[in-house]
């Protein structure tokens, strides 16, 4: 009989602590990257594994921000150079391929259905939401996977980038040129 007692106990104690692990707020929300020389932040969420860069196989007739696919754990993924993509116009022909030293390849969470992996130049660590002090101006005209801007302590911004309308956006889809 102590040893039923002992287990209902133990499940007892057990609920209890899953319990409070639901009720705490996540220490990290983001994933702080460099693209381009702009700072932005991934939702951890959204975020899939954390890569080494290496040279995606080039693939004919895409957008020139589409660098190629690389073999990620089995996970044939279309690789996306970030500051390109987050670029107003294309980036010069002079330009090329930017180093890979320090370059790491984000692959998007599988729950958002789409094998992809941002190539961004540096990664930044965690943040969490008490690192930031407040948001800046948005602009009025913007894509719907732009998030908000945020300010950290230093009064550099960062930008909120949201994975899950970025994968359903048709213009990231279609990367035929």
């Amino acid at each position: 009989m102590s040893q039923r007692e002992s287990l209902r106990a133990f499940q007892a104690r057990l609920a209890e602590r899953l319990q409070a692990a639901q009720a705490r707020p996540l220490a990290a929300q983001w994933l702080a990257v460099q693209a381009g020389g702009r700072a932005c932040l991934l939702p951890l969420p959204q975020a899939g594994e954390i890569f080494p860069a290496a040279a995606p196989q080039p693939v004919p007739y895409v957008k020139p921000w589409f660098l190629g696919v690389a073999n990620l754990r089995g996970r044939l993924c279309g690789v996306i150079r970030l500051a390109h993509w987050l670029a107003d116009s294309p980036l010069p022909a002079e330009a090329g391929q930017p180093s890979e030293e320090g370059s790491h390849l984000v692959a998007l969470g599988e729950a958002l259905g789409v094998n992809a992996a941002l190539r961004v130049d540096a990664l930044a660590g965690l943040r969490s939401g008490s690192a930031f002090t407040g948001v800046l101006h948005a602009e009025a005209v913007r894509p719907p996977w732009l998030g908000a801007c945020l300010a950290d302590s230093a009064g550099r911004a960062w930008q909120v980038l949201d994975l899950q309308a970025l994968a359903a956006d048709p213009a990231f889809l279609h990367i035929a040129a």
